[in-house]
């Protein structure tokens, strides 16, 4: 595995640093701004053009095999965005539930993908560590890759969570207080509430009640640690997807962050024809199911091993799959899904 200099990893998060500011100024405009498909559909193109560049960059950063990293790179991004999608069907849904307008939504899912980057950064890092240290772990990704693949095919829509029973949500509202309605775009207030209900003397010999300021969490900052708390088990899927592909740190961290990085603008761009896409689930089912296969497949010594341990002779052969075709496959089976959902589902114009 090539180390990079301390350089190309500060330049990196400087870049994602200047990205995030940028992403803020055009969506975070003063007041109850409502974020137009417009407006969205530009800063789409802009973060798939930002990740293009870095795709580039990464061709002249690694002086050993230039081109394979890049296309690891690619297929990391791809990966991570076509599983990402299901993350707009998960918002729109939490975004219904809680009753969050359109306008309040940008702040939410601007915090949340911060959040995010964070997370996910710590996963990949000990995910890289674990396969470091231990090989056979991506056997195990590998499994846990098919086992969520093949959900995909059973899950019941219909069979959805209550939201607000998040166990999380519930802990915090245990010890924090949370308000019953919306105050606009701001995740906590200040309240005024009694310290008693019974009523005492005061000075002028008048009665009165005895008020303290208290600070409560609104239901917009409880659909953010919801989206938070959503977006773990999400990662739980996409970051062993991308270890598929390379098992470099610096590439499966720098394609994860540019895939959610642009989330939130492709959130506001697809969120009026999300319903058109049923079927995209089925699509990224396969796309886990092959990635997990891949995986299996390159850990054909330790399958054989274990094999051998339970007396049985395997000797299954070792198969690497080129990252090319991995991403043409991936490409090819997103582009068709949401195709076909498209075609099957779009409204009848007679």
């Amino acid at each position: 595995m090539d180390i990079l200099p301390l350089w190309a990893w500060l330049l990196f998060y400087v870049l994602v640093f200047i990205m995030l500011i940028a992403d803020l100024k055009m969506f975070g405009k003063k007041g109850e701004h409502e974020v137009s498909i417009k407006e969205a559909l530009k800063m789409t193109f802009v973060w798939i053009g930002v990740s293009l560049v870095f795709c580039a960059g990464i061709y002249f950063l690694y002086p050993v095999e230039p081109h394979e990293k890049a296309m690891e790179f690619l297929a990391g991004y791809l990966i991570e965005k076509s599983l990402s999608m299901d993350n707009l069907f998960v918002f729109l849904m939490l975004f219904s539930f809680f009753g969050v307008e359109r306008k309040y939504q940008h702040e939410v899912l601007f915090w949340g993908i911060f959040g995010a980057l964070v997370l996910r950064s710590i996963f990949i890092f000990a995910g890289a560590a674990m396969v470091e240290q231990f090989e056979w772990v991506l056997g195990l990704f590998g499994l846990f890759l098919l086992y969520t693949g093949g959900k995909m095919f059973s899950h019941n829509d219909e069979q959805q969570s209550d939201p607000s029973q998040n166990i999380i949500v519930r802990l915090f509202k245990k010890f924090f207080p949370v308000t019953d309605q919306m105050h606009g775009e701001k995740f906590f207030i200040k309240e005024k509430v009694k310290v008693n209900s019974e009523r005492q003397r005061v000075g002028d010999g008048t009665s009165g009640i005895k008020f303290a300021t208290a600070t409560k969490a609104t239901p917009l900052f409880i659909t953010l640690l919801v989206i938070e708390t959503t977006d773990v088990a999400f990662a739980v899927d996409s970051i062993p997807a991308v270890f598929s592909v390379s098992r470099d740190p610096f590439i499966v961290l720098t394609s994860n962050i540019f895939a959610i990085l642009g989330l939130r603008a492709l959130y506001f761009a697809l969120a009026a024809v999300a319903k058109y896409f049923t079927y995209l689930k089925y699509g990224l089912g396969i796309i886990l199911i092959f990635v997990g296969i891949k995986m299996l497949l390159a850990m054909n010594e330790y399958i054989n091993a274990g094999a051998a341990w339970l007396g049985y002779d395997l000797n299954m052969p070792h198969i690497e799959i080129p990252t090319v075709w991995s991403l043409a496959f991936i490409f090819g089976t997103l582009t068709l899904s949401m195709g076909l959902s498209y075609l099957i589902s779009k409204p009848n114009k007679n």
